[in-house]
C-alpha cells in the first residue's frame, strides 16, 4: 500500500509583502488575523489528511529552527517530520527532485508526493481533502497531477491551465499551460470556462515523477541525485533531516518545475477545484482577508482618521493620524514604513529589490531577529556602540564564541543566566551583570525554566555581526557563520 507524503515547499523571499516579509523572515512566517502563520496553516491541513503519518518540508537551512518552532505549536496529530535543507535557493524543480529521491529511498517509489507551497491560504478544507483524493487516484494512474482553481475574476497576475480531455470523473488532461495574460485575454478565459488558475500544487507518484524528470529534465535529476549522494543525513526521534551539500547543490539548474517538467510532459492532468484559495501575493490580497468599517478602512492599531476611505493601515506599535486619503496601504514596522497606492501593491517588490541592490539590512532582517536559541532586538545603535535586547529560551544556549573588535556588557533583566567568560563560568541573577573584553571567549546559556531576558551593550571600532569566531555550537552551525 503506497503512502501519501505531503511535501511543503518553503522558499522565496516574499518581496511583495515587504516590510513584514524579509529574506530572513519570509512570507510563510507571516501571521494572519487568527494568530497562525501561513506555514502553520499549510502544515495543519497537510497533517490532517487521511492516512498521513509524516510531513516532508524542503526549506532553507537558515530558517530550519524557526520552522521547527512553528510546527511544534500545531502538530496535533504528532506526525513524523522529515526535512530537506537547502543551502541556497535553486527554484522548485531541484527541490521537488530532491523530495522524490528522498521518498524513493526511504518510503518506496510507489509513494505519492503532495506538493504544497508553504505560503498559500486555503479556507475550504473539505474541498481540499476531496481534491487531494481525486488527484491521488490520478497519480496512481501515472498522471502528473496538478490543481486548477476555477477563476472568480479576470486575473492577470496568475498563470492559467487550459483543460483538455476529461479523465473519468476525476479531472482533465492538461491541454497547455498559459503565462500570465493581459486583461482582455484573462476576461476571455473567464468567459470561456476552460481555463483554470495554476495553483502551483501537485500530486505525483514518485516513480512516475522520476521517470518523467529523466525524460524531460535529466540535468535537474542527475545534479540533484549527485548532491543527495554526498549530503549528510541525521536521524532523530520521529525526524529525518537531510542537509544538502552546498557545492553540489549550487550546480543544479535554477528552474521551476513548471518549465522543467510540467510544460514538457504529455502525462499531466488537472483537478478543477474551488478551495477558498489565495496566494497572499500582495498587500491588496491581505486586505481582502480583513473586515472593513463603513468607510472601507481596516486598521490594526491606534488610528485617528479624518476623511479617509478604502485604506489598509497596519501600525500596531504607534499612533497613526491620517487626513484626506483614499485607497492606500500603510504598513508600519519598527524599522521601516511602507505607503503604497493599493492598486499598485504588486509593485512593492521594487522597493525590496532596490534595498537589496543597496545592501540595506532592511531587505534581509527585521529589527528583531530570530535565532535557534531565541531572539535579539537592536534597540539603538550609533558610532562605536549598539544596544540589544536578548531573549534566550529555557534550556537554550548561544555558541561559545569570541569577537576581535568589540567588548560586550551583559545585564540580566529577568531570569537567570549561566555565563562563560574566559576561564570562568558563573550564574547571573536579575540586575547582575558581567563585562566581556575583546578577544575573550564567552557563552550565554539559560539554565532556568522561564525566558532569560538581558540587555547587551556593545562598544568598539567595528560592531558588524560578522565579527565572530564560533568554537562550539549545539545547533550545528558552521564556524564561519556570520551571526550569533
Amino acid at each position: 500500500m503506497s503512502v501519501l507524503i505531503p511535501c511543503i515547499i518553503a522558499g522565496g523571499a516574499g518581496t511583495r509583502l515587504w516590510p513584514v516579509s524579509r529574506e530572513a523572515m519570509p512570507k510563510p512566517f507571516m501571521r494572519l488575523p487568527d494568530g497562525e502563520s501561513l506555514l502553520q496553516k499549510t502544515f495543519a491541513r497537510a497533517s490532517a489528511l487521511a492516512g498521513v503519518e509524516r510531513v516532508l518540508t524542503v526549506t532553507n537551512r537558515d530558517v530550519f529552527f524557526r520552522t521547527q518552532d512553528e510546527y511544534r505549536q500545531v502538530n496535533a496529530f504528532n506526525v513524523a517530520l522529515d526535512y530537506i535543507l537547502e543551502p541556497c535557493g535553486r527554484n522548485t524543480a531541484p527541490a521537488i527532485a530532491a523530495a522524490a529521491l528522498h521518498c524513493a529511498r526511504h518510503y518506496g517509489e510507489d509513494s505519492v508526493l503532495l506538493i504544497l507551497p508553504a505560503d498559500h491560504l486555503i479556507q475550504d478544507l473539505p474541498a481540499f481533502e476531496q481534491a487531494v483524493a481525486q488527484a491521488a487516484q490520478l497519480a496512481h494512474q501515472d498522471w502528473l497531477c496538478t490543481f486548477g482553481l476555477r477563476p472568480s475574476r479576470a486575473e492577470t497576475g496568475f498563470g492559467y491551465i487550459e483543460q483538455g480531455q476529461a479523465l473519468e470523473q476525476l479531472g482533465h488532461k492538461v491541454a497547455r499551460f498559459v503565462e500570465k495574460p493581459d486583461a482582455q485575454t484573462a476576461q476571455a478565459y473567464l468567459d470561456g470556462g476552460r481555463h483554470l488558475w495554476n495553483a502551483g500544487m501537485f500530486c505525483l507518484r514518485v516513480d512516475t515523477l522520476l521517470r518523467e524528470l529523466q525524460a524531460h529534465a535529466p540535468e535537474v535529476l542527475e545534479s540533484v541525485a549527485q548532491c543527495m549522494q554526498v549530503s549528510s543525513v541525521k536521524q532523530g526521534d520521529r525526524a529525518l533531516q537531510v542537509e544538502l551539500d552546498p557545492d553540489s547543490f549550487a550546480q543544479a539548474p535554477d528552474i521551476s518545475i513548471d518549465y522543467a517538467l510540467m510544460e514538457q510532459s504529455t502525462q499531466v492532468a488537472v483537478v478543477p477545484c474551488e478551495l477558498g484559495w489565495s496566494d497572499i501575493g500582495s498587500w491588496e490580497a491581505v486586505r481582502e482577508l480583513r473586515e472593513t468599517d463603513p468607510q472601507g478602512n481596516h486598521c490594526n492599531g491606534e488610528t485617528v482618521l479624518h476623511d479617509v476611505s478604502n485604506c489598509y493601515i497596519d501600525a500596531p506599535r504607534r499612533l497613526v493620524g491620517a487626513v484626506g486619503l483614499d485607497n492606500l496601504i500603510v504598513i508600519d514596522t519598527p524599522d521601516a514604513l511602507l505607503i503604497a497606492d493599493a492598486a499598485r501593491s504588486q509593485e512593492v517588490k521594487v522597493i525590496a529589490q532596490q534595498l537589496k541592490r543597496q545592501g540595506h539590512e532592511a531587505y534581509r532582517l527585521h529589527r528583531t531577529v530570530t535565532r535557534p536559541w531565541g531572539t535579539y532586538t537592536v534597540l539603538e545603535e550609533g558610532p562605536r556602540f549598539k544596544i540589544k535586547r536578548i531573549m534566550v529560551r529555557p534550556g537554550e544556549s548561544l555558541s561559545l564564541q569570541m569577537h576581535h573588535h568589540r567588548s560586550e556588557h551583559w545585564i540580566v533583566v529577568s531570569g537567570i543566566a549561566c555565563v562563560t567568560n574566559g576561564e570562568e563560568e558563573f550564574l547571573l541573577d536579575t540586575n547582575e551583570s558581567t563585562f566581556i573584553k575583546p578577544g575573550r571567549t564567552h557563552r550565554l546559556t539559560n539554565p532556568g525554566v522561564i525566558d532569560l531576558v538581558m540587555i547587551e551593550v556593545q562598544s568598539g571600532e567595528y560592531l558588524g555581526e560578522d565579527d565572530i569566531v564560533r568554537f562550539t555550537d549545539i545547533y550545528g552551525r558552521a564556524p564561519a557563520a556570520a551571526v550569533s
